[in-house]
């Protein structure tokens, strides 16, 4: 048995002078004589892909208008109504489509308080430049902002077949502010058994741009009796001062710590230090066959 650490930080959002924006529209609904909106209208192109975006896009238009969340109608992922929300990559999506947001709530309340009915408000946002290195230096700003990660791994190794068993993950988030906790731990687990495939299991055989193994006969991902036998997610709450109400992104940062916490866990329950993955059994049993010699 052994137990690993790693700890890791990546750029939220476009990087190294990429151009970096997000847009959106909010438009709120009444009568002429209402203090408040009966109900706003969310109008964001951000994609979702399985991570609760919308879900999140709903609660802070709810939190930046003043209103309860089911009073928010999504209009989501349509050119012919939204603004440009850039991808959904890059750890970006809630940190720049929060900013748009938070805009577009503002522009539309001095809409209402003007007493247009409905209040439109459009905002794009457009957060601090980064930079490309310098040739000479290397000195530059890459980044607007970072999220941060730190694993703990505890594995067992049966050395006469090779198996790793990964019994607990503690999987440690500054995510600024969880806009949904239950999203969040949801993105922690899930980086993990992605990461968990990554390093255990999941070997891309490409020969000169071939794939030479494309079934899912071949290319081995976690099924349920693989993953790690426990995942503890830990959510801590450091505002990043450019994050919409602190948040920072978080989606890919388990991926980060995962592949060299197992590694060091491995060293740490064998002896030896393994420098390439996956950790599969053949390469297992031939590190310590060599080691042994």
């Amino acid at each position: 048995r052994g137990r690993g650490y790693a700890c890791a930080f990546k750029n939220v959002g476009f990087s190294f002078g990429f151009p970096e924006r997000c847009e959106a529209t909010i438009v709120l609904h009444g009568d002429p004589e209402d203090e408040s909106p009966a109900y706003a209208e969310l109008f964001h192109a951000g994609a979702e892909v399985g991570q609760g975006a919308h879900t999140a896009f709903l609660q802070m238009a709810a939190e930046a208008v003043g209103i309860d969340v089911d009073q928010v109608r999504g209009h989501f992922s349509d050119t012919a109504t939204s603004g440009d929300s850039g991808s959904a990559s890059a750890s970006r999506l809630t940190f720049m489509a929060g900013n748009s947001i938070l805009g577009a709530a503002e522009e539309a309340e001095k809409a209402w308080r003007r007493g247009d009915r409905p209040a439109r408000g459009h905002f794009r946002y457009v957060p601090p430049p980064t930079e490309p290195l310098d040739p000479e230096t290397g000195v530059c700003n890459p980044n607007f902002s970072y999220g941060y990660v730190a694993q703990a791994v505890d594995v067992t190794v049966d050395t006469e077949t090779g198996h790793i068993v990964v019994d607990r993950v503690v999987s440690t988030h500054d995510v600024g502010r969880a806009i949904n906790p239950d999203l969040v731990v949801g993105q922690i687990e899930g980086g993990v058994v992605q990461a968990h495939g990554y390093a255990i299991s999941e070997r891309l055989r490409v020969d000169q741009g071939r794939v030479l193994n494309p079934r899912l006969s071949t290319y081995l991902i976690p099924g349920i009796a693989d993953i790690p036998t426990e995942i503890k997610s830990v959510v801590l709450e450091l505002a990043d001062p450019r994050g919409p109400w602190g948040a920072r992104g978080m989606a890919e940062m388990p991926m980060m710590t995962y592949a060299p916490a197992v590694t060091a866990a491995l060293h740490d329950a064998t002896g030896v230090w393994f420098d390439s993955f996956p950790l599969t059994p053949d390469v297992v049993l031939a590190a310590l066959a060599q080691s042994a010699r």
